[in-house]
């Protein structure tokens, strides 16, 4: 009885939630931030969105005019976020650090040599929260892409008790977005400079990440929230 449920609901509420997320955030105002070199690269090739974990929902949204492949955790809740992609028009890939994670990084990079955009979670499916894995790195370097990093943050929110602050904008707020320069990673690059590199997009993603919050009178996006609710993880 429970698998039916289950089954039942990944067909209704990825629905459900895709036609809320497109009313709901359509009603707040948008400020853009260093979004020149993405959207002038986009007209003529294809690249790799990394953003930190917190921030997936509304990036889905965001998006959704630049169909991506998104890597999704290939847990069983992971299948409510791989419908929802499917419904913003991006194309899921299965997979994590710890589950299906190699199979998975080879389907994105296939993906982008295939002429399609990707977008990936830098500090992965669990965390550590705002710590960037190598995979994003390894990803950039094998299908020559650029890695551009994205951050975003608004003036009120809901913020989930999860591991990473999952950040649901509310209606009628502020939202601003702040796109950093493509990082470029070598074709051929040994362990240490993954690590330089691993480093390197880390870095460019909290400087977006502290810029965005502090524009709106944040330090950070899990201190002085408004509002507070449990997600699971």
């Amino acid at each position: 009885m429970a698998d039916f449920w289950y089954k039942c609901s990944l067909v209704v509420a990825p629905w459900l939630v895709a036609g809320l997320i497109r009313l709901w955030f359509a009603t707040c105002r948008v400020k853009v931030r260093g979004d020149g070199p993405l959207r002038e690269f986009a007209r003529h090739d294809t690249g790799i969105a990394a953003f930190w974990h917190y921030s997936f929902l509304y990036l889905f949204y965001y998006f959704r005019k630049f169909p991506a492949a998104v890597m999704v955790s290939a847990s069983r809740d992971g299948e409510y976020i791989a419908r929802l992609a499917q419904r913003m028009g991006h194309v899921p890939v299965r997979g994590s650090s710890n589950r299906g994670g190699v199979k998975a990084l080879r389907a994105m990079i296939e993906q982008l040599q295939q002429g399609k955009n990707s977008a990936i979670v830098a500090d992965g499916s669990q965390g550590p929260a705002r710590q960037a894995q190598a995979g994003c790195i390894l990803m950039a370097s094998k299908s020559g892409k650029p890695i551009f990093p994205v951050a975003w943050a608004t003036n009120r929110a809901i913020i989930f008790n999860s591991w990473d602050r999952t950040v649901i904008p509310l209606p009628f707020a502020t939202i601003v977005v702040r796109v950093g320069d493509p990082l470029v990673v070598p074709a051929v690059v040994n362990a240490a400079q993954v690590e330089d590199y691993r480093l390197e997009l880390e870095a460019r993603l909290n400087r977006l990440y502290d810029a965005a919050w502090h524009e709106v009178g944040r330090s950070a996006h899990d201190t002085g929230a408004p509002r507070r609710k449990n997600k699971g993880t």
